[in-house]
């Protein structure tokens, strides 16, 4: 069959539904009994789209969401995307120095908080980087640190100074009249930018990537056509919609098809069993670690999850026994593997719901209808036969527009023919079936978290004990791989791994924190002086072992 793209944008699609079957449900939190149907949801976005009007949001505005999965994340997705600003997207794990970073680097207009999560008091850090907010007059901020910076949004009903809230935003977008937002809609384009979000760079320092309309819906509507979607199907989201898994593998499958999703704020398992079995849903998403929660939850047997048919597991390779018992246990006898980055929005391969339990456990599956993708040698830039390993790059309507403000960056992940470079290893089978075989580029995956090791090797410079310091992943049961530090200190001076740890603490995302810190007198080194990576891991998963 060949590709035949969507020319629609996000708000295009969210219209179209709300005026075909404006009584079917969009958005479910079962937990809240909370239960929006497209038309409902169509008018909220309305109105939240003229708040952001009132305060200035201009066509090509950057604003920030920081939350977790509450409902008005969705309704701030589709209401910046009809009126021309880039929604981004900002990792609720994030602490001061990375969030300081994504506000400058991003040129945010606007950013748009919840009151904190986990162990993070997200009003608190806020008023820690801009101070100004307790003296200024909501829209007339003005930041020293943030110059572009004008409003910051409070995404519920409390009041807090030099912040609008969530029901003073709807009030203000009852005096914009609906011809202002008509024309706005009017000059969104599917190739605009709609969505910008951060991936961390092996320089060290995270690159926004930039996504169209035309990127994320055409990913959506590849993903969700392997899924067989059709709107009688319900799709379980617990993943962060922060991530494209959530936004774009979910969201925009689920908009592409007029799909009805349920959604849970956080991952727990408990929840997600009794919200497929209270909404009869057809469908769940999941990273390996949170499928293997829910099967081994003390009382997975309580639920009913026959409604289930399909889904996605993502982020890290999956078992062969877990995706078996995923296939019977939980009745997803379709579900599917998508492999993928960010700057691929983000699906790039899926497995296909008729491939064998063997082939979704250990392959990534085959390209997506309208993407190219080719396995090359790095060195060369040749393109390989079957069973040769080596870069697997990908070229088509999927590829980001680029990474912002960077244009060398970009360069050096797509090159002059269009193709995006992964920097992952890969071989293609005989069949035609892709698998991942390993990574050239340094990245550590902590159960489907994307970490770069340079980005924490320059934080731990800060400190001033520290000579040098190499950051790798070492192997875990749990989350596939977690952070070890190697450090060698300067002469006379002393650390221990707890000092390594609390320096980190509040600064950086807790999930990037070395959970094993070793002090070394010197380093693994080639014959040239390259820092031997692969035997720091080796050392690492040995020290680790002889603890146990």
């Amino acid at each position: 069959m060949s590709f035949q793209p969507i020319e629609d944008t996000l708000g295009d699609l969210l219209e179209k539904w709300a005026g075909q079957m404006p009584d079917h449900d969009f958005m479910v939190y079962p937990d809240r009994g909370l239960r929006f149907s497209y038309s409902e949801f169509n008018e909220r976005v309305d109105k939240m789209a003229k708040g952001l009007i009132a305060i200035g949001v201009q066509p090509g505005d950057k604003v920030g969401i920081w939350a977790n999965n509450v409902p008005d994340w969705t309704t701030l997705m589709f209401a910046t995307a009809k009126i021309g600003a880039i929604l981004v997207t900002i990792n609720t794990s994030y602490k001061l120095a990375e969030l300081e970073y994504l506000i400058k680097n991003a040129d945010l207009n606007t950013l748009c908080i919840i009151d904190g999560y986990r162990d993070s008091d997200f009003v608190d850090m806020i008023f820690q980087l801009v101070p100004e907010l307790k003296t200024s007059q909501r829209g007339h901020l003005r930041s020293e640190k943030f110059p572009e910076l004008r409003n910051v949004v409070f995404l519920g009903p409390q009041k807090h100074r030099g912040m609008y809230n969530t029901p003073e935003l709807l009030l203000l977008g009852n005096h914009v009249d609906d011809e202002v937002l008509e024309k706005r809609k009017e000059g969104v384009n599917c190739h605009d930018v709609v969505n910008m979000q951060y991936t961390s760079g092996t320089t060290g320092f995270p690159k926004g990537v930039m996504l169209t309309h035309y990127n994320i819906v055409n990913n959506g509507q590849g993903v969700g056509d392997n899924m067989k979607y059709t709107p009688d199907d319900r799709a379980l989201l617990c993943v962060p919609l922060f991530h494209c898994f959530g936004c774009v593998l979910g969201v925009c499958a689920v908009i592409t098809h007029g799909v009805s999703m349920v959604i849970t704020e956080d991952f727990d398992p408990l929840m997600v069993l009794a919200a497929v079995q209270k909404e009869k849903c057809t469908a769940i998403y999941g990273v390996p670690t949170m499928f293997i929660a829910e099967l081994n939850h003390p009382m997975f047997d309580m639920f009913d999850l026959t409604s289930l048919r399909t889904g996605i597991m993502a982020g890290s390779l999956c078992p062969i026994d877990t995706m078996k018992q995923v296939m019977t246990k939980m009745h997803c006898d379709e579900i599917i593997i998508v492999y993928g980055l960010t700057e691929s929005s983000p699906g790039m391969t899926t497995t296909r719901t008729f491939d064998p339990p063997e082939i979704r456990a250990t392959t990534v599956g085959k390209e997506l209808p309208g993407v190219e993708v080719k396995i090359i040698d790095p060195e060369t830039g040749e393109k390989l036969g079957p069973n040769q390993q080596g870069e697997i790059c990908c070229r088509g309507y999927n590829v980001m527009k680029g990474y912002y403000n960077d244009p060398e960056a970009t360069r050096n992940v797509i090159d002059e023919d269009g193709w995006l470079h992964s920097g992952d290893l890969a071989v293609k089978t005989d069949e035609g079936f892709y698998q991942i075989t390993g990574r050239i580029k340094d990245v550590i995956i902590r159960g489907g978290e994307n970490i770069y090791p340079r980005e924490i090797e320059n934080y731990i410079y800060n400190m001033p004990e520290v000579e040098m310091v190499e950051v790798v992943g070492l192997p875990d049961e749990k989350y596939g791989e977690i952070v070890g530090a190697f450090i060698k200190l300067k002469e006379g001076k002393s650390l221990t791994e707890e000092g390594v740890q609390d320096f980190c603490r509040g600064q950086i995302a807790r999930y990037k924190i070395p959970k094993h810190v070793f002090f070394v007198d010197d380093f693994p080194k080639t014959a040239s002086g390259k820092i031997q990576k692969y035997k720091l891991r080796e050392m690492g998963a040995e020290q680790i072992s002889s603890k146990k």
